[in-house]
């Protein structure tokens, strides 16, 4: 129904004439009104899994999304993997969704036939001096409730897996891999079938407070990406919502800001950390059977090994801190995700710390991907923020912000929380 509002606004007879919105030239337009129940804006996997949610508690949900498809940004740009829950500070958002969604995942996953396994993973200590940071790590592991924790002595795991070189390594038996579009696909099928209608090539641009109502300004993505910022947009169609949830990703910061009656001060700082894959090539058989992770480092977990359902390895992310980015840029999405040849040059040492036999010329590009994160460079970790009326005084809104890893492993557990704490 909105894909036809949009595209066929003149022959609606529910035109109003409005004067907070008027054309380059100062006449006055008249924008169509549609009153929804739901709205989430995003289809990542965090979206469509909050969707879903929604739509199976009865809801009717509309999802408004960018791209022409689901899940094209961090979504589709990220390890695949199922985290056990072992890095996060205890009793933070990012340790208890962790932990409930990889269980709530792994019960979908067997029961929807998605694709996934759950291999396992080794975390690494290639020198000593590292040692007391892996014993920090099964501290908290244990202290968050992941079950199956075991330290072991470099024999062992070199033992489990003959090509890695470590002193020491910590096996986290529960951690996992999935295929993150077959999951999408399969939430975005339910969702559809409990009367969710997804909206792409569609963008929210901003919105405004009517009483109880927040009112969404809808635009055509062609129109946000034509946007010559010289002046201001324009929507095609304004969506009254009784619950809005913002899951924008990349985008959800600086959408927040566009929402008229929305306290800017409560909306925390952006920053953005590209990350590239390169993929292991000219080899028959993996060179490895678990996940193996270093010691994480400043803005990520560390050039690790991820291993996809077919068996093919690749190594990532690298940590590339994007300076200048402003509110506009993110808003429209406009990332370099292109990965230059030569980063390899910075993986080999890296990868070798753990895996001494790599050989040259056996890695080449993958793809890359962007987090969305709280604290930048050299700042301590930043929790999930998920804002209700609570924090920012907007009924019916749901603002989340830096869903970086682990997202995807946390998707279902999110979904659950926002359904049970802000549908009304």
């Amino acid at each position: 129904m909105l894909r036809h509002a949009i595209r066929g606004l003149r022959n609606s007879r529910r035109w109003i004439s409005s004067k907070n919105f008027t054309s380059r030239v100062g006449v006055e337009r008249a924008v169509a009104r549609e009153s929804v129940d739901c709205v989430v804006i995003g289809a990542g996997v965090v979206g469509i899994a909050v969707a879903r949610e929604l739509a199976l508690k009865g809801r009717e949900v509309v999802v408004i999304e960018f791209a022409s498809t689901f899940g094209t940004g961090t979504s589709s740009r990220n390890s695949e993997v199922i985290h056990a829950g072992i890095y996060y500070p205890r009793n933070s958002l990012k340790a208890i969704f962790c932990a409930r969604g990889r269980e709530l995942l792994y019960k979908y996953c067997s029961e929807h036939e998605v694709p996934h396994k759950q291999i396992g993973k080794l975390i690494v200590a290639t020198r000593s001096s590292e040692v007391p940071k892996l014993n920090d790590l099964m501290i908290r592991g244990n202290e968050n409730g992941v079950d199956g924790l075991r330290m072991l002595e470099g024999f062992e795991a070199m033992e489990m897996e003959p090509e890695l070189q470590c002193v020491r390594a910590l096996l986290s038996p529960a951690s996992g891999i999935v295929d993150t579009h077959s999951l999408m696909l399969s939430l975005v099928g339910e969702a559809e079938n409990h009367r969710t209608t997804f909206c792409y090539n569609t963008a929210v641009i901003g919105g405004h407070l009517e009483g109880d109502h927040i009112c969404l300004h809808i635009s055509e993505s062609k129109d946000l990406e034509n946007w010559d910022r010289r002046f201001p947009l324009h929507p095609e169609v304004i969506l009254m919502a009784k619950l809005v949830v913002n899951s924008a990703g990349l985008s959800a910061p600086a959408l927040a800001k566009r929402f008229d009656g929305l306290n800017s001060t409560v909306i925390p700082a952006s920053h953005y950390a590209r990350g590239c894959y390169f993929v292991l090539s000219k080899m028959k058989t993996p060179p490895f059977k678990h996940l193996i992770y270093p010691i994480p480092e400043d803005g990520g977990l560390g050039v690790h090994v991820t291993l996809d359902l077919d068996g093919q390895i690749k190594f990532g992310p690298d940590v590339e801190w994007i300076n200048g980015a402003d509110d506009i840029s993110s808003f429209l999405n406009k990332f370099d995700y292109s990965v230059c040849a030569k980063r390899v040059e910075r993986f080999y040492p890296e990868i070798r710390k753990y895996y001494p036999n790599l050989k040259d010329d056996s890695l080449e590009p993958g793809y890359a991907g962007i987090r969305p994160k709280l604290s930048g460079a050299q700042q301590s970790a930043v929790d999930f923020v998920i804002q209700g009326e609570d924090i920012h005084g907007v009924p019916g809104l749901v603002n989340l912000f830096g869903i970086e890893s682990p997202g995807l492993t946390s998707s279902m557990a999110i979904a659950e929380h926002i359904v049970a704490r802000y549908l009304r």
